[in-house]
């Protein structure tokens, strides 16, 4: 099991990396968004990442309407994760996720999910041409349903997991029967505590998620991949605390 943290895109990604290896994680989760992480000097930051002998994993926008069933917005959103793909690639990722697309007209958004498996293939395509795997991560209705990710799974060939379990906290089936139903397709998890109401990116410990219980529902299914500590705090030095209190809580828990 590795340990990781993501960059928060309101800051330098060269300082967020360089903070993060000097700080002993295993890896850098790159998420590519606005407004100081949309571009990114690949150069420059792999030199950092091999300075600490960090890992990479790709994250994209969470924003992209990739799904909208109008041909070139789906074409235009193809392009822009493709350029992702290109920099997660040069930096030596091997897995990239994507997030739910929740835009569609009013009077569709009960096809919502099937635009998704629509447009995935040839995302899923483009993302193997570049040796990365694309992995979906659940969030809000629909996709906080084992039922959804078991259709979209089995309708989109080489599709995987990604279990946020923060997210899980707020959403219909919890991350117990994510692990039990669709545990060999999971590739990557996000850590990050909340109230059970919104996703707040809390330090372990702070909201209402049993952490116990969701690194036993990991354990049980002999996961032992990446684990990211999704979490954000405006202070440099409180976020450095906040960070190792949950890697040591995860360390814990998982002993």
């Amino acid at each position: 099991m590795k340990i990781g943290v993501m960059n928060n895109p309101l800051k330098s990604v060269y300082k967020e990396a360089e903070q993060c290896g000097k700080a002993g994680f295993e890896f850098l989760d790159l998420t590519l968004e606005g407004p100081n992480a949309d571009d990114v000097d690949t150069e420059r930051l792999k030199a950092v990442l091999d300075t600490y002998e960090l890992g990479i994993i790709g994250h994209t926008d969470p924003c992209l309407p990739w799904a909208y069933p109008v041909p070139g917005i789906r074409e235009a959103c193809l392009k822009e994760l493709e350029r992702g793909a290109k920099i997660f690639s040069r930096l030596g990722a091997r897995m990239m996720n994507i997030h739910p697309c929740y835009f569609c007209p009013p009077a569709m958004r009960d096809q919502l999910v099937l635009f998704q498996i629509d447009a995935l293939p040839p995302i899923v395509k483009m993302a193997a041409s570049y040796g990365l795997t694309l992995m979906f991560e659940n969030y809000k209705a629909p996709f906080d349903r084992v039922s959804v990710f078991k259709e979209l799974i089995a309708r989109v060939p080489d599709l995987k997991l990604h279990l946020d379990v923060g997210h899980t906290n707020f959403g219909k089936d919890g991350h117990e029967i994510f692990c039990k139903t669709l545990g060999e397709h999971l590739v990557h998890v996000h850590f990050s505590d909340n109230r059970s109401r919104n996703d707040d990116h809390l330090p372990l410990g702070v909201g209402t998620v049993n952490w116990q219980q969701a690194v036993d529902s990991l354990k049980s299914i002999s996961y032992d991949n990446t684990i990211t500590l999704e979490i954000f705090c405006n202070d440099p030095q409180m976020q450095a605390s906040y960070l190792d209190l949950s890697r040591n809580m995860v360390r814990s828990l998982w002993d």
